[in-house]
């Protein structure tokens, strides 16, 4: 049997792994309420086959499992929800755009890793193409006697607007430590106050969320106890590399939600030349159980980018 699996239809992929469903891929989400639709991989499972994200939850309900996003490009908001507005709070706007899938243009369907390249366009509220997207989901790593599993996400953001982007977060403009932006994993709500450990405190068991917020740490990785499936789980999370100036800082919670965002643009903006190119490269690896901070390490070690 080969190791992991992935199979398409018209509006998602299915990558399984040991026969397990680990990550179902919406290319062509249904339009919701909260409009801004853009893919999105939930559920992402553990080999176990628990659910380790969270899809549509009370409280950001554009919140969809793992997602390719971004929150203030130039007024235009692609994350979702009110946009942050410097002495007005968070503001209800006319500006959530759309992450538009056109094709897939790379397949690697089966063996000891499997991914798939796609095109992707963002367009405006007002219809306008702003950026062209490249983006490959790769799936490897597989080790059922630790049951874990990990995918690469690299995305190549062009700007094909006749204009420069800006492209920001709610900290740079003017919020504190609300530097979300990227590549985001919102995960399952029985994780809410789970466990955070950093490679920022290698000295430390466990680390305080206030304290990595913001952090430049090589990874972050947060364990909590699953509802419904017996045991927990652990994700581990690697910065990555973007090709902009400011440095990739952790955008990280679990309380009063748990949330894992490796941010490029946390409190420094990108400005984006027309024509001009953002590369990005992340991490992600799930663990079928909570790692000890020891084993956290060991396998951060194994895993580093």
């Amino acid at each position: 049997m080969a190791d992991f699996t992935v199979e398409l239809t018209d509006a998602a992929a299915s990558v399984a792994a040991s026969g397990i469903e680990i990550a179902h891929y919406v290319f062509d989400p249904v339009p919701e309420a909260e409009g801004g639709e853009k893919p999105y991989l939930h559920p992402v499972r553990a080999l176990d086959g628990a659910v380790v994200s969270a899809y549509r939850p009370w409280d950001h309900r554009w919140h969809k499992g793992l997602q390719v996003t971004w929150t203030h490009v130039s007024g235009e908001n692609f994350w979702g929800g009110p946009t942050y507005v410097d002495g007005l709070g968070y503001v209800a706007r006319d500006n959530v755009g759309t992450i538009r899938h056109d094709a897939f243009t790379a397949t690697e369907d089966a063996g000891e890793e499997v991914s798939f390249t796609e095109s992707l366009t963002w367009i405006t509220r007002a219809g306008d193409a702003w950026i062209a997207e490249e983006r490959r989901h790769r799936f490897h790593g597989l080790d059922r006697a630790r049951g874990l599993w990990s995918l690469d996400v690299t995305t190549t953001l062009r700007n094909i607007s006749s204009r420069p982007l800006e492209l920001g977060s709610p900290t740079t403009q003017g919020r504190p430590n609300a530097g979300y932006t990227g590549v985001a994993l919102r995960l399952a709500r029985a994780w809410t106050g789970g466990r955070v450990l950093s490679s920022a405190a290698p000295e430390a068991d466990a680390a305080d969320p206030a304290a990595v917020m913001g952090s430049t740490a090589e990874w972050i990785a947060l364990s909590g106890e699953h509802d419904e499936v017996d045991g927990g789980g652990t994700v581990l999370a690697f910065a990555g590399s973007s090709t902009a100036d400011p440095a990739i800082r952790w955008f990280v919670r679990s309380e009063p939600f748990p949330i894992l965002a490796p941010s490029p643009a946390f409190a420094e903006a990108i400005t984006l030349d027309p024509d001009a190119e953002l590369a990005l490269a992340h991490r992600w690896v799930i663990g079928d159980r909570v790692w000890t901070p020891d084993e956290t390490r060991v396998i951060a070690a194994e895993f580093a980018l």
